[in-house]
């Protein structure tokens, strides 16, 4: 590396009410020199973010345009109603969207659920923000329908939260430019995926080195070397993983077993 190039770095960046936390613990255990940086974005200005290089990649809320995004769904949240701790909706466990038709429901512009029309009668204003609406709620001005983790986020000792059955829900995923699919953005997802530090899927650990500083793994070519490498990328995991022994040495640029 020369003096002129910057260490290599990932910036993810994430919108409210998803907490990277464990992922981003995982990336500093197994990638102690690669600064792993954090960003919050508004939930509608995700794929402004990715799409302009101000991340390498997000955690985001769905849908994403998938013409110009990857995208793997990670988990869909829980939609709760928001409501004052006195609110008669709280003798219930859960509700369904016919419980509220009576209630006046928020509907804040930065709203995640995607509503064709949100139930119950509509408020003379938008709020501007889940934030205001929120205070509109402790203020006794209405309710509001939120993804469970947006409800935890905003929570307050005057407010509380029932589950509604029947409502949209909110899915996040880990996105990133089409044509951005970085080894750093590979080893990303495989920690959101779960993947074990010696799986072979994605990019594959450097040959290791004698003391003379020549590789030990087998002899290949240049062209065996990337192709075999770019093949695994999309192989299955069982054929990957299954060599041991000489086939560890040679990597994916061994001979193939006869069956």
């Amino acid at each position: 590396m020369t003096g002129s190039e910057a260490p290599p770095s990932f910036r993810l960046a994430y919108v409210p009410g998803v907490t990277p936390d464990k992922w981003v613990r995982i990336w500093n255990e197994r990638l102690p020199d690669v600064p792993l940086a954090l960003t919050q974005i508004p939930a509608a200005g995700a794929a402004g973010v990715l799409l302009d290089g101000g991340a390498d990649a997000g955690l985001v809320r769905l849908p994403v345009d998938r013409t110009l995004l990857s995208a793997i769904p990670l988990y869909t949240e829980t939609t709760v109603v928001l409501i004052p701790r006195d609110h008669l909706v709280t003798a219930a466990d859960e509700v369904t969207v016919a419980d509220l038709a009576d209630e006046i429901v928020l509907h804040p512009l930065d709203d995640v659920l995607g509503w064709e029309r949100p139930p119950g009668r509509p408020a003379l204003e938008r709020p501007a923000t889940t934030a205001d609406a929120v205070e509109l709620v402790a203020a006794g001005i209405g309710v509001l329908l939120v993804p469970l983790s947006l409800a935890r986020l905003h929570h307050r000792k005057d407010l509380t939260y029932r589950t509604v059955t029947d409502a949209p829900a909110s899915g996040v995923a880990l996105s990133w430019p089409e044509d951005a699919h970085t080894d750093l953005v590979e080893d990303f997802i495989g920690i959101v995926r779960g993947r074990t530090v010696n799986s072979t899927r994605g990019r594959q650990p450097e040959p290791a080195r004698s003391k003379g500083g020549k590789q030990t793994a087998g002899k290949q070519t240049a062209g065996k070397q990337s192709g075999g490498a770019r093949r695994g990328t999309g192989g299955s995991h069982r054929g990957a993983s299954g060599g041991k022994g000489k086939g560890r040495s040679g990597g994916r640029g061994g001979k193939p077993r006869r069956h």
